[in-house]
């Protein structure tokens, strides 16, 4: 079992209304202390022989180091987690490198195999099927952690501020993206021009993700950081729909120097 969550100690600590927020130096650290936090629920909740764990991942560069973290864990039975994704582009290749459930395949799942992975499928030739399919898989049973960034316009998962309904009677939805979500896949690197970033995309909404049992957001650098303060500060409103984290009872938010601007 890593001993890494009793070195990795914040800079700072601080709790705005159910929310648990550490401060870090620098993403290296924030993500081994996000990973070693995230994977110490995961052994606690294996514990019970006789259930899976049931995950939920972002996929955004936001989230590598959590990532990279998770893989260099000792001790972990990932053979019963079950891992899902939040969201998914609609019409991207499926050679794509941006499409997300690549990113997680990549960066996370063929390197721990967990027992079981849903994917969203954004090439589904109904959508409303797939939303459908998909809202199933995840009411099977609860979902226990969901691991989450948030956008520079301040959405959670593709529930960019025109289309969050925080009482939305969907887990899965289609939505148009805001041109300020898709101008961040172009500010992280992901594509080149704002041209190519899809205009619609799957989404879990705002409940489906609220539902999760322990919430741990991982949300490092300088661009995050008016999204970052308006979540801790601003009104609870889909103006910036990462507010409403504010609510969730087991949530701890993860950032950095840059991000909170110390």
């Amino acid at each position: 079992m890593s001993g890494m969550n009793d070195i990795i100690k914040p800079l700072e600590t601080h709790r705005v209304e159910q929310m648990s927020v550490q401060v870090y130096e620098d993403r290296n650290l924030m993500g081994a202390a996000a990973a070693s936090q995230v994977a110490q629920k995961i052994r606690a909740l294996l514990q019970d022989s006789a259930r899976q764990v049931r995950i939920v991942f972002a996929a955004a560069p936001s989230q590598n180091e959590l990532y990279e973290g998770l893989v260099r864990e000792q001790g972990m039975d990932w053979s019963r987690v079950n891992a899902f994704h939040m969201d998914e582009y609609i019409g991207l290749a499926a050679s794509a490198p941006q499409r997300f459930g690549r990113f997680l395949t990549d960066r996370l799942y063929s390197r721990v195999n967990p027992g079981r992975v849903e994917l969203l499928d954004g090439l589904a030739a109904d959508v409303v099927q797939e939303c459908q399919r998909y809202s199933a898989l995840l009411s099977e049973e609860p979902i226990d952690i969901v691991c989450l960034g948030i956008g520079e316009n301040g959405h959670i998962a593709f529930n960019d501020p025109p289309v969050a309904n925080f009482t939305d009677p969907q887990l899965v939805k289609a939505v148009e993206l805001e041109e300020a979500c898709r101008r961040q896949q172009v500010n992280d690197g992901c594509f080149t021009s704002l041209d190519e970033v899809p205009t619609h995309a799957l989404t879990l909404t705002v409940p489906a993700l609220l539902a999760g049992r322990h919430l741990y957001g991982i949300v490092p650098g300088v661009s995050k950081r008016k999204a970052l303060h308006a979540a801790l500060h601003d009104s609870i409103s889909t103006a910036c729909p990462a507010t409403i984290l504010r609510t969730h009872p087991e949530i701890t938010m993860f950032t950095d120097r840059a991000a909170f601007g110390l």
